[in-house]
């Protein structure tokens, strides 16, 4: 169901941007967030427009949690760790007193997105840490596959958004390269991008910890090491994208202050570039949230974008969906 879904939307990305025929990112409502959209990818894909860019050098970025998929009330790689951390308690008695075990185990998740990024990254060690790339790999396809969001009942992988799925399948249709670039776990995300994005797993750039090439009596391994390779957050994320892709985007969406840096070295490059930010504005069908989020603050990036001209894209007035029917 979910291939047919994104074939669909690769189809309705094939109807005509240049003469913005066929609709289009048609759960987008018309106006001027969507107007700029379809004519940066007319100006960047047309060989007559002196802002033609070439195939080779289309690179779009992508955030992935507040940007591609729901981040409330918690990343989700931070639920898929806690239900990791429920069922190991019972073996680690110390958590009890010990941060930040003891605020997953008292259910504080406010208390426990407060202590950041390294308390998240702990947690991923602590649940994953020791297993192989394949046993990681299988734990996540089971959690995805099975786990239910605490609010809305869905599985995290039906709380994508469906006008970026549109965005993505209008962009690669016209020559673009999709890339995530996100600050939660590679190798979570490459687990699900493909199926659920149409992005595969070499077109993900995100946080790692490290891992380690083993000899085993079954055969070469993988094992994921309990030290930190990289965050791909914040000034990371430029760091990433040149690691990882070697090209400066042309086209950079994302949602939050931890994209500010992508966003700034995507608006530096010699030629056209496109900036887009959602903001969760929508109470109702989703969250409203931006400055004082503990998940997802966006301060710095929003006041960035007035200055720059940036999209901001509002999800409750230029969305007329945000989930897939």
């Amino acid at each position: 169901m979910r291939n047919l879904l994104l074939t669909l939307v690769l189809l309705v990305g094939l109807t005509g941007c240049a003469t913005h025929t066929g609709k289009p990112l048609t759960s987008w409502y018309e106006g001027g967030n969507r107007t700029a959209i379809l004519d940066f990818i007319q100006r960047t894909t047309d060989p007559n427009s002196p802002d033609f860019v070439p195939e080779a050098e289309r690179i779009a970025v992508f955030d992935n949690d507040g940007c591609l998929w729901a981040e409330q009330p918690a990343y989700f790689q931070l639920l898929f760790a806690i239900d990791r951390i429920h069922a190991m308690a019972p073996d680690h008695p110390e958590w009890k007193t010990t941060e930040p075990y003891k605020s997953i185990l008292a259910g504080d998740t406010k208390a426990l997105a407060a202590q950041g990024e390294h308390a998240i990254l702990e947690l991923v060690m602590t649940t994953h840490a020791g297993m192989t790339t394949d046993e990681f790999d299988h734990s996540a396809r089971e959690w995805l596959a099975t786990a239910t969001h605490p609010t809305t009942g869905r599985l995290y992988t039906d709380m994508v958004y469906q006008p970026m799925l549109e965005l993505l399948g209008i962009l690669r249709a016209h020559g673009y390269k999709t890339f995530i670039v996100s600050g939660g776990g590679i190798d979570l995300i490459r687990v699900f991008s493909e199926e659920v994005y149409g992005i595969p797993p070499e077109q993900v750039v995100g946080s790692s910890i490290k891992t380690a090439f083993e000899m085993t009596d079954h055969g070469p391994v993988i094992r994921r090491l309990a030290e930190i390779n990289f965050i791909d957050d914040k000034a990371g994320k430029p760091v990433g994208i040149h690691q990882h892709i070697g090209r400066r985007p042309v086209f950079a969406a994302g949602n939050s202050d931890g994209d500010l840096q992508m966003l700034q070295w995507n608006d530096a490059g010699d030629g056209p570039s496109l900036n887009l930010i959602i903001h969760h504005t929508d109470a109702e069908r989703e969250w409203a949230y931006d400055r004082d989020s503990h998940i997802g603050k966006l301060d710095k990036a929003l006041d960035a974008a007035q200055a720059e001209g940036w999209l901001v894209i509002d999800m409750a007035r230029d969305w007329k969906a945000v989930y897939p029917q």
